[in-house]
């Protein structure tokens, strides 16, 4: 039997950038969101430790699902292995998308 896939999820948050490492993700039943479930933390015995990995594993301690927003997800890719979690300060400006936007009042 194949290994279940990995997929690298990257996220924006908050004016970070984090990249998840989850085996199941599909399409939420609430409207707009994507569910993620099973997050894959790096080995616990590495040597290097650093403040963002731990921050995001902290985040996703016990955690068994999450719906991230569809305007949040900015790539999901099938990787063939897990990698290190990443969270990073974004400078970019990140519009939602879709976003709504007001009617044009109707001229009767």
């Amino acid at each position: 039997m194949a290994a279940k896939p990995i997929y690298r999820v990257v996220v924006h948050q908050q004016g970070e950038v984090w990249e998840l490492y989850v085996r199941e993700i599909f399409q939420s039943e609430l409207w707009g969101f994507i569910e993620v479930e099973e997050f894959v933390f790096a080995d616990a015995g590495r040597m290097v430790i650093d403040p963002a990995t731990e921050k995001l594993e902290r985040t996703f301690e016990g955690v068994t699902r999450s719906y991230l927003p569809l305007n949040a997800i900015v790539r999901i890719d099938e990787v063939e292995r897990e990698g290190q979690l990443k969270a990073v300060k974004s400078d970019a400006r990140v519009a939602e998308f879709p976003r709504p936007f007001p009617m044009p009042p109707r001229n009767e």
